[in-house]
């Protein structure tokens, strides 16, 4: 196994797991009773954290790729 799939794991993994837990808000979002607001912000907010866990974990995928590990580097 190459040493660049071996530290794609944990991003990965903590991606799902946020991802699940983020699904699960956004189910019980629909089990519960709230004003139409409500309902709009409890959807909309772990949607957009979806999205925010998946733009970075592409970001932290392109970052090992290009072999760049150091952050501090860039300042």
């Amino acid at each position: 196994m190459k040493k660049n799939a071996v530290k794609l794991i944990a991003p990965l993994m903590v991606t799902l797991g946020l991802v699940a837990y983020f699904t699960g808000m956004l189910s019980t979002s629909f089990r519960i009773t709230l004003p139409p607001v409500g309902r709009i912000i409890a959807i909309a907010v772990p949607l957009a954290l979806i999205g925010v866990s998946i733009y970075v974990l592409i970001e932290r995928i392109k970052e090992i790729r290009s072999g760049d590990e150091d952050d501090l580097g860039k300042y």
